[in-house]
């Protein structure tokens, strides 16, 4: 192995067989490992969506009341409304799929390139407020240094999830159970020395509500409650996280994924509405340079008897803890990201190597396009949380909506079922609180970032349209190509010639396009008539993000792959050509042919290698990235090996 080799195997671990069962049990997440690490983005938002909303409320605080048992019921509102989608997509997909399949594609488009924002954002914003979290621990002097942690931690979990997502939640594990047990631990310390506050605080909101509208009006009341209530919208961010990676879910899956739906649901109602509670029941205002949750635990702490010193560390114990579970919802983005990417990527909105698995069975390339643009994002706001909350809610509570009207279509659709009115209700709601949400943040905080959210997204819808519309350009071409060999006339196969190891070989290395494999055949022919006595097909085929999901999709890739190496080996048979095939199956197409190529040049010791690559009219930086450079790749590599290869033009007009 080589030096990078070795640093490869060193920084990410050693490479997996996606054809092995127990590969797949062993990185396959189970209910409660979803739920660290798919759940955390939601419940860290406990540490800042509260607060935004108790601070919306100004003066009237007491309003709190009825925001605390809001936020506790839309968690579940949503949570119920995204098992349905768990249920009708098993593998995964979430928003993207679902706008996608009930709304059509171009919905699907605004919902995935809104979630790769959304994902994006979730990283930077969970890095950067972990990071405030822990440096208002420290003094003032160090403030400076915020910036290169930040990027530095974003760094840090790119390539924790290179090596795969379970061994991520295992480094990360022991951060989210010292958070909840020390959140559940203060919550019910709070709300149970303060019970009889709490019996007292009902007629006294009723009676302050009352007084509020008849001093201003029941609008003016409404108005602010769901001004308060749709800019803590952050606090329901993440619960979509589980709906789009059901494929990483153990089996049963939709049994799993509602499982760890229900433990986010209570978990996430519980830690937000009881912070609320607390705001309202310890009398909490804003100090300067202290999060409200900080100010809130300090005075718990105090209550409980506590020396300074004690009070101090356990308070940074407490704090610390809420920072590091912000750095495991970070993790999110680098799990649910990629999903989306994949996903896209197989409708040709994005570059088609988003569904490739890198050696560890992870999505490498979206992971690294991830953490990419989280650093880029938490450079340019500078770790701004004000600013990313806002850039961050907009697009959350956009996925939703489409998400749950898309549900709502569906079951219009299906009145078959008796269950059907419930369904839709529960859709319904859903959809109308996700909706409303959407709108008070977009006119709030137009101004105030929002724009530049739009604006972001719209730059990536733009780019994803202008993608596929090359795809599909090229797709006609190389079909017209495909076709000029769609009526070849096939001989006999029932006796085929014998091969001869030692006589001249032509290996060609195929892919998708029978056109490419046979493009380069005539060719080959027609220079070299009569020069080669044997024919060697040889394919690589790429277990991607979107084949490998259940045994029955790998088989059938297997099946399908070995069915279009036949045609090559059918073909030269039927012609007196004596033929042979090999077959591969790996995450790194490079590797796979390279491995065989070494395969057949010990079988065949005087073969050459032959291959197409595409050539377009304008090659420029876009098409490079939009189309695989293999065949160069694999040039050198061969060459490197002493093996000659020899790449044929392919010219597509587009």
């Amino acid at each position: 192995m080589t030096f990078r080799d070795n640093l490869r195997r060193f920084l990410l671990g050693a490479p997996l067989d996606p054809f092995s069962k127990k590969t797949r049990h062993s990185i396959a997440l189970a209910a409660f490992f979803a739920w660290v690490g798919l759940g955390a983005d939601g419940i860290s938002s406990s540490a800042y969506g509260p607060e935004e909303a108790f601070r919306a409320l100004g003066e009237h605080t007491h309003l709190g009341l009825y925001l605390a048992l809001a936020t506790m019921v839309t968690v579940f509102i949503i949570a119920l409304a995204y098992n349905q989608v768990i249920e009708l997509f098993p593998t995964g997909g979430g928003g993207y799929r679902v706008a996608t399949t009930l709304l059509g594609p171009h919905a699907g488009l605004v919902s995935g390139a809104a979630l790769i924002v959304d994902y994006v954002l979730t990283i930077a914003i969970s890095v950067a407020s972990g990071v405030d979290a822990l440096f208002s621990l420290l003094p003032v002097g160090l403030q400076t240094h915020k910036l290169s942690v930040e990027l530095a931690l974003v760094v840090l979990l790119m390539v924790l999830n290179l090596r795969g997502a379970k061994e991520t939640i295992a480094v990360l594990l022991p951060i989210f159970l010292g958070f909840m047990i020390s959140h559940v631990v203060l919550i019910v310390y709070g709300v149970l020395t303060h019970a009889a506050g709490l019996v007292s605080v009902v007629p006294e909101t009723i009676a302050e509500t009352r007084e509020l509208a008849g001093q201003h009006g029941w609008f003016f009341v409404a108005a602010l409650f769901l001004r308060a209530y749709s800019l803590g919208g952050g606090t329901y961010t993440g619960i979509e996280a589980v709906s789009n990676n059901v494929d990483r879910l153990a089996e049963p899956r939709i049994h799993t994924g509602k499982l760890t739906m229900l433990y986010m649901a209570i978990s996430l109602s519980f830690t937000a509405g009881g912070i609320v509670l607390l705001y309202l029941l310890w009398k909490v205002v804003p100090v300067e340079g202290q999060t409200l949750n900080a100010v809130a635990f300090s005075s718990i702490l105090a209550d409980m008897g506590l020396e300074s010193t004690t009070h101090a560390l356990w308070l940074a114990i407490v704090l610390g803890l809420e920072a590091c579970l912000l750095f495991v919802a970070a993790n999110t983005g680098f799990l649910g990201g990629p999903a989306v990417l994949a996903n896209m990527a197989v409708d040709s909105w994005v570059p088609h190597k988003f569904r490739y698995l890198s050696t560890r069975l992870v999505t490498e390339n979206g992971i690294v396009l991830m953490g990419v643009a989280a650093l880029g994002i938490t450079f340019l706001t500078r770790g701004q949380v004000s600013l990313l909350v806002v850039l961050y809610s907009i697009n959350v509570f956009l996925t939703f909506t489409l998400s749950l009207v898309g549900m709502c279509v569906y079951w219009v659709k299906h009145r078959e079922r008796r269950d059907w009115p419930q369904r839709l209700a529960l859709s319904g709601i859903g959809a109308g609180v996700t909706g409303s949400i959407l709108v008070v943040t977009v006119l709030e905080k137009f101004y105030e970032g929002g724009w530049a959210t739009i604006a972001i997204t719209g730059v990536v819808i733009a780019t994803c349209l202008w993608i596929q519309a090359h795809y599909q350009d090229t797709k006609i071409k190389l079909h017209k190509i495909d076709q000029q060999y769609e009526d070849l006339v096939f001989g006999s196969v029932a006796t085929p010639p014998a091969l001869d190891p030692q006589a001249p070989t032509a290996v060609f290395l195929v892919g998708s396009s029978r056109g490419g494999g046979m493009h380069a055949l005539t060719w080959v022919q027609r220079m070299f008539a009569g020069h080669f006595r044997n024919f060697v097909f040889i394919n690589a085929r790429t277990v991607d993000a979107q084949s490998y999901g259940g045994v029955e999709t790998m088989r059938a890739l297997e099946v399908e792959a070995n069915v279009a190496l036949s045609y090559f080996v059918n073909y030269c048979h039927s012609n007196g050509w004596a033929a042979k095939s090999y077959l591969s199956f790996g995450t790194d197409p490079i590797e796979g042919f390279v491995e065989l190529c070494e395969k057949v040049r010990a079988e065949f010791p005087n073969a050459m290698f032959f291959t197409s690559k595409l050539i377009f009219k304008r090659e420029n930086w876009a098409i490079q990235l939009l189309h695989n450079q293999a065949a160069l790749v694999l040039q050198e590599r061969l060459h490197a090996l002493g093996m000659q290869m020899v790449i044929l033009p392919m010219r597509v007009e587009v």
